[in-house]
């Protein structure tokens, strides 16, 4: 994709070439492109700490195994969505608990594999089955409502991550983003059958008012060339653009699918209206830096102990095995060896939506995997500033009155939720 040079608020169309002889099928739509200043205006993260959940030595509730999801509603009550143990927990804004929605089992708002959980704005919650192959919705008091399904092919189900559209009772998710879960079968031929290639990642609007899901699109994300593993399958290319992309209050969507500074604000049978971008430029990757990086993940490798590798288990007869730590090192070096990479490292790695509409952005840092500074945007295109490498992170969730939720985990992988207030410019 192309960078695009424009001025600030100027006004751009794409017209067809009718002294060529081409018809005009349909209307052209204009985006206004604004380009925001290149010099960061730097701020100060002192948020105030509201409270915190999460503690070995805390109610039994709050010991969690995996918080997948934390998110507010519009009274500023804070729903915590633990995986390992399908519990939602409604939380007050003073942090006791209210309620606890969802437990394992096979029956009418019970999970069997639920893998994401939005929170509505008026109380109400989805929770996302991948093995249901369905959408459980939750009223305000936490009662089960019913069951939407998902239809489509059954033969395999991606969850990506969703989020609430505020005021229309509906749910934005994309597909070709990154990806929470999947499930399909085995063919008899002995693999998956593989997909077309995909054209773009769509931005997706979901409708629950039926039995069955409605999806129509509002955009559609570029998406990136991609590379062939040796088995024949599609693999991405490493610093390849990711899709990210967060809903903003009017029930727009703020989104960035590509390696420049470029947020695309769209609307649902408008598509993208606005870009807002800044002068910021991606690193090409030349065969110096590809060199470079591939060394130095090898040097990552050989310093992380043997403990930490990964690579999983082996059960022979019931019993867990570990694997060997040094074939698990020439396995994983002999990957590093073998990385395909995309022709420029991305300048955002990160983007969410506030409650008021402000766009957080993740910049990269030196390294080319490293998270740099926080860029703070509105929804029209004003730059509010920046917050400083390593001053925060985006949070996790954001709700009104300035709340936000952050997920952090302690050395003993401990995971606690810590809900601070941020000031009004930057929500």
């Amino acid at each position: 994709m192309g960078n695009m040079k424009p001025s600030t608020n100027r006004t751009v169309c794409i017209l067809a070439a009718i002294a060529a002889g081409w018809p005009v099928i349909a209307s052209l739509n204009a985006q206004e492109v604004v380009e925001l200043p290149g010099e960061d205006r730097w701020l100060e993260a002192d948020f105030e700490e509201v409270f915190r959940i999460g503690s070995l030595a805390g109610d039994e509730w709050e010991q969690f195994g995996r918080v997948g999801r934390v998110a507010f509603d519009g009274t500023g009550r804070l729903y915590i969505f633990d995986t390992q143990a399908s519990r939602i927990f409604v939380v007050d804004t003073g942090g006791s608990l209210i309620r606890e929605i969802g437990r394992a089992g096979e029956g009418p708002g019970e999970f069997r594999s639920v893998m994401e959980m939005v929170a509505m704005e008026d109380g109400g919650v989805v929770a996302v089955d991948i093995e249901h192959r369905a959408y459980h919705l939750f009223d305000p008091n936490g009662d089960f409502v019913r069951m939407v399904r998902m239809g489509g092919d059954p033969s395999s189900t991606t969850v990506s991550a969703h989020l609430a559209q505020r005021g229309a009772d509906a749910l934005i998710t994309v597909a070709g983003g990154r990806t929470i879960a999947f499930s399909g079968f085995i063919s008899t031929g002995g693999g998956m059958p593989r997909p077309p290639d995909p054209t773009s990642r769509p931005i997706l609007r979901v409708l629950l008012e039926g039995e069955e899901m409605v999806r129509d699109t509002i955009a559609e994300g570029w998406q990136p060339p991609t590379g062939e593993s040796e088995t024949g399958s599609r693999r991405e290319l490493e610093f390849s653009p990711e899709l990210y992309w967060g809903v903003l209050p009017d029930g727009t969507v703020a989104f960035s699918d590509s390696s420049a500074y470029d947020i695309r604000i769209a609307a649902a049978g408008a598509g993208v209206t606005r870009v807002l971008t800044r002068p910021l430029r991606p690193e090409p990757v030349t065969g110096r830096f590809i060199s470079a990086e591939r060394d130095r993940r090898l040097r990552e490798l050989e310093a992380r102990p043997d403990d930490e590798l990964g690579g999983g288990r082996l059960i022979v007869e019931g019993r867990v095995m570990a694997r060997d730590p040094e074939e698990v090192r020439a396995r994983q070096r002999e990957r590093i060896e073998g990385l395909q990479f995309y022709s420029e490292v991305p300048v955002i790695r990160g983007l969410s939506a506030s409650w008021n509409g402000r766009i957080w952005v993740q910049r990269r840092g030196d390294e080319p995997d490293s998270d740099g500074p926080v860029d703070v945007l509105d929804m029209a295109g004003r730059y509010v500033g920046s917050y400083p490498t390593g001053a925060t992170q985006i949070p996790d969730a954001f709700g009104p009155g300035g709340l936000v939720a952050f997920i952090e985990r302690d050395g003993l992988g401990v995971q606690t939720v810590v809900v601070k207030r941020v000031p009004p410019e930057v929500n």
